[in-house]
């Protein structure tokens, strides 16, 4: 049974940092950040293929482009997310992804991704 476990949320205030992390029971070759904020649907955030190093800009929601950091550990079933400049409309509960055997490029949808972990609240005080 595929597992994916989040971990690295909380409350932080604005301007400060966190780093996310998802540890998967196997490794993927695509994995992605989403976020949901209370009543609003749920968003990607950032997304990597294999060991991320084709990762660019389009991997990257605006909003968050320049100021979150997607990675890959050694191994490819585990995924960060270094998040800098934090601003309260960060604030959301924060789902890792996972989908096999292939994906499409760039930020994808939701409905794209098969697997998904529980979720780590991050909450941005001004």
């Amino acid at each position: 049974q595929v597992q994916l476990v989040e971990s690295g949320g909380g409350s932080v205030q604005a301007g400060g940092s966190l780093r996310l992390s998802c540890a998967a029971s196997r490794s993927f070759y695509c994995m992605a950040w989403f976020r949901q904020a209370p009543g609003k649907e749920r968003e990607a955030v950032a997304s990597i293929t294999g060991d991320g190093t084709l990762t660019g800009p389009d991997n990257y929601a605006d909003h968050v482009r320049g100021r979150f950091t997607i990675s890959r550990g050694k191994a490819e079933n585990t995924m960060y997310l270094q998040m800098m400049s934090l601003k309260t409309e960060d604030t959301a509960m924060y789902y890792c992804a996972a989908t096999s055997p292939s994906c499409l490029s760039g930020l994808r949808a939701p409905h794209e991704y098969k697997y998904w972990g529980q979720g780590t609240q991050v909450t941005v005080s001004s």
